[in-house]
């Protein structure tokens, strides 16, 4: 097991990471404002539930695949950015009632969740960061490095709960404001829906 130091450094330098505005605090954001605190702490739920996997990908080695090969890296990265053009056509051709007044419109929490999973784990670069972060605060003089990779994971999905979850709560304050301004609710959809073609075009434009 790591050093005290080392895990209270690890955590600190994991809630700095998760404050920084990046694809993953914004989804929960616009997720947030537009379905209210529920759906983003769904959605946080799915984006920490991805970090399980790219952390296990890690402390398994499996991640080196996508920092070594050029087409495993680009057929995951391109899959990601269509999921997130899928998102941005759904948002954009949502109507300003649909928000919470239509159910066949509304998303459970369960597909929120999934969303989220699937958003964070068709993103390679939160593997190959996390295959250059991680090690960092390994030490092999103390244990075996999977457990400890696993462990600063665990550590590193904690911070994100606590970051997301208070992006969620307070974004979903919004949530009382769209629902009684439905040009406002037109507004935020068409935000979200740039948003998500600004993260699919960052993430199919990112090299390794």
């Amino acid at each position: 097991m790591p050093a005290t130091e080392t895990l209270l450094a690890f955590f600190l330098a994991s809630l700095v990471l998760a404050v920084a505005p990046g694809p993953d605090n914004l989804f929960v954001l616009t997720q947030a404002a537009l379905r209210g605190r529920s759906a983003g702490l769904a959605v946080t739920l799915g984006l920490c539930t991805g970090l399980l996997v790219h952390t296990t990908a890690v402390a398994l080695g499996l991640a080196a695949l996508f920092a070594a090969s050029a087409l495993a890296f680009t057929l995951l990265k391109l899959c990601g950015a269509g999921y997130l053009l899928w998102l941005a056509w759904q948002a954009w051709r949502a109507s300003s009632t649909s928000i919470r007044t239509a159910p066949e419109d509304q998303l459970s929490g369960w597909q929120l969740y999934r969303r989220g999973i699937l958003m964070n784990i068709t993103n390679p670069k939160v593997s190959v960061f996390f295959l250059a972060f991680l090690p960092q605060f390994a030490d092999p003089a103390r244990g075996p490095l999977t457990q400890q990779l696993l462990l600063l994971g665990a550590i590193f999905m904690v911070a994100t709960i606590l970051v997301f979850g208070g992006i969620a709560l307070l974004a979903g304050m919004l949530g009382a404001w769209l629902t009684r301004s439905p040009g406002l609710q037109r507004i935020m959809n068409r935000l979200t829906a740039t948003v998500f073609v600004g993260l699919a075009l960052k993430l199919a434009l990112s090299e390794r």
